[in-house]
């Protein structure tokens, strides 16, 4: 379902799960093996999200979907496997490095919200994104109500969301929902300059200030004061202290 690779501070996470790279609960549970794995290391600072396949990723399996909705226990199991989606999301955007998903084809319900749990994405112009649940009767209920809304703002969620629209590259661009959009041909080699200039900046310092960045929408925290106690801990870490020190005394210009 996935390959894991490191090189350069950059953890490479391939998804490739043929056809579709349908979302399971064995895909859920072999993602946290990964997180897992990549909790024990110290020798990355951003997280590569990629497709080996001509989609990102498609959504839910369907053979799971259709065995849990006959099923006599089927609503209890559909609800546990939202939540299960929820948890993985949820940590993926608690990660203390950079996340970027790079969407290199179809990214349609949960797995567009799974490119909506990293912190950056970049997509191909030709590229289709959306969450469509709603066609189904359904909702995006793996995070993807609140991230959306938290990017692109109330009016454009409810535009997207309720309307069921799907958009190309450029219009999620447009929209807020990437970062970046590019031609197909360029998206690999963009993706990997973009996680490789990402990796080259001081992860303790990414990590404060991307903490800082999350208290600025979290109920109930101080930004600010957060913004004080991450500079109080950069100041007294020994790699600002030597980056500082080298900026003052010009001997790193």
């Amino acid at each position: 379902m996935f390959h894991l690779q490191v090189a350069d501070g950059v953890s490479t996470l391939l998804l490739e799960h043929a056809p579709v790279n349908a979302m399971s609960d064995a895909w859920v549970k072999e993602f946290h093996s990964l997180l897992d794995r990549l909790d024990e290391r110290n020798d990355w600072s951003v997280l590569h999200i990629r497709s080996t396949l001509k989609v990102f990723a498609a959504g839910a399996d369907l053979k799971e979907m259709r065995e849990r909705f006959f099923a006599a226990d089927g609503l209890d199991r559909q609800i546990s496997a939202v939540r299960g989606y929820q948890r993985l999301f949820s940590r993926i955007e608690a990660l203390p490095g950079v996340t970027l998903a790079e969407i290199n084809g179809a990214a349609l319900g949960g797995g567009f919200e799974l490119a909506l749990a990293c912190d950056l994405r970049i997509a191909a112009l030709e590229a289709k994104m959306g969450l469509p649940e709603l066609r189904l009767g359904l909702l995006p209920g793996a995070g993807g109500t609140q991230r959306m809304t938290r990017l692109v703002g109330r009016p454009a969620a409810l535009r997207l969301i309720l309307g069921a629209e799907q958009v190309d590259g450029a219009e999620a661009l447009r929209q807020g929902l990437v970062q970046w959009s590019v031609p197909a041909a360029e998206l690999a080699m963009k993706a990997a300059d973009i996680a490789r200039r990402y990796a080259a900046l001081p992860a303790h310092a990414a990590k404060a200030a991307k903490a800082c960045i999350t208290a600025a929408t979290a109920p109930g925290i101080n930004g600010f004061e957060e913004e004080v106690q991450q500079t109080r801990f950069l100041l007294t870490s020994d790699k600002t202290r030597e980056l500082v020190g080298a900026f003052l005394t010009g001997t790193n210009r």
